[in-house]
């Protein structure tokens, strides 16, 4: 269904742990610069190698490690500028992405991107807040949700800045990717602001909590060339794919939609196992390289 309107965690808790001083350190300013040893680390594994900083978020309240996978030619090319995907859960998600969007430039002359990784530096409570940074406000007001307006302004109003002022990137062609709550936050930058990103990928999201603001109509952009691809596995978590079913038909009926949508349903696709593949197919519809 389509309609147009093991070994990755071991090495992201090495990378973790590379930084683990870092985050002991506090906030003592708002950017605080990798060392060269913690680069080294990084540059050993040249399908993820870049650069890092840790950024504390004035809008959140917190620090996130951010990771940057520069592409091969980023140092033969002093004047080109890439496209930048701003990976969501990167603890887990960047050391995966990052390979793969690489393996998809060789295979189908994607082009080459900046890929930024988000990352807590944990999956542990209360370090890793991707449950309250990655959901709306819950109508019963519970605590562990509601951060996504304030994750949001974080990666507006500062993060993309900070990653424009350091590497050569395209503005223009910034994509968001995220999995389940992190494709949920995915939506819910499609449907508050859907200038900021030109193409976002969401890859089983969640629906709740924000069904409200989901199951409406989103608000008009002054682009004509965004995107949103959201995929759904149809072996996903029983209640999950009830939603996304529902909001495929919900998003078929409406008209003017600010994006172009790829809803996508992936025969077999469990709920978080499939990531790379979402990854995949939503790159290739943004970038047109495949049409099936």
């Amino acid at each position: 269904m389509e309609s147009r309107s093991n070994s990755t965690g071991f090495i992201a808790v090495a990378l973790l742990a590379s930084v683990s001083l870092c985050s002991a350190a506090g906030a003592k300013a708002q950017i605080e610069a990798a060392s060269p040893q913690e680069l080294e680390v990084l540059n050993h594994l040249p399908g993820i190698a870049g650069d890092y900083f840790r950024y504390e978020s004035d809008a959140v309240g917190r620090g996130y490690h951010i990771y940057v996978s520069l592409p091969q030619s980023y140092g033969k090319e002093p004047a080109r500028t890439y496209p930048v995907v701003y990976v969501l859960d990167g603890d887990s998600l960047f050391p995966i992405i990052a390979p793969t969007h690489l393996f998809l430039a060789f295979d189908y002359d994607l082009p080459e991107a900046v890929i930024v990784g988000i990352a807590y530096g944990s999956f542990e409570p209360p370090i890793n807040r991707r449950g309250f940074d990655y959901t709306v406000v819950a109508a019963d007001k519970h605590p562990r949700h509601g951060g996504a307006a304030a994750f949001h302004a974080f990666l507006k109003d500062e993060l993309a800045p900070t990653v424009a002022e350091r590497y050569r990137v395209d503005t223009s062609r910034q994509v968001l990717f995220g999995q389940s709550r992190g494709g949920g936050m995915v939506l819910y930058s499609a449907f508050v602001d859907p200038d900021l990103f030109w193409g976002r990928i969401a890859s089983n999201p969640t629906f709740e909590p924000g069904r409200e603001l989901f199951f409406a109509t989103p608000p008009a952009s002054s682009r004509d060339d965004l995107a949103l691809v959201v995929t759904s596995g149809t072996d996903d978590r029983p209640i999950l794919r009830q939603r996304a079913l529902e909001w495929f038909e919900h998003t078929a009926e409406l008209e003017n939609l600010p994006w172009s949508l790829y809803a996508i349903s992936v025969a077999e696709g469990r709920h978080a196992s499939f990531s790379p593949s979402s990854y995949r197919m939503g790159m290739l519809r943004l970038f047109d390289k495949q049409a099936d």
